[in-house]
């Protein structure tokens, strides 16, 4: 087994709480974020994922890039949109990970 095999893949953990109702985040989620990275057509992104605790009111985006240049471009895409304001707006991100190599940006 090896520990750390690094491939250039850049993985971005977002844990976040919310305080809207459920359905409303499920929406949001559902029918403007993920169509909107979608649209993005950002070919670096290997996996857009969502999990949802309805009880504790909180949530986990996983992002994987195939590098960090993939992970920048849609950063510069996305940043200052609607929906990112709009996921500002509805989410409280308690912590950020970043796994992988990132560049000096």
């Amino acid at each position: 087994m090896k520990l750390h095999n690094n491939d250039g893949h850049v993985t971005a953990i977002i844990d976040v709480s919310f305080s809207d109702d459920v359905n409303t985040i499920k929406d949001f989620v559902l029918n403007e974020q993920c169509p909107f990275i979608q649209s993005k057509e950002e070919e670096g992104l290997i996996k857009f994922e969502w999990f949802i605790d309805e009880e504790t009111k909180t949530g986990t985006l996983i992002e994987v890039f195939r590098d960090s240049i993939s992970w920048e471009k849609l950063a510069d895409k996305v940043i200052g949109t609607p929906v990112n304001i709009k996921f500002n707006s509805l989410f409280i991100i308690e912590k950020m990970t970043v796994l992988g190599e990132l560049t000096d940006n």
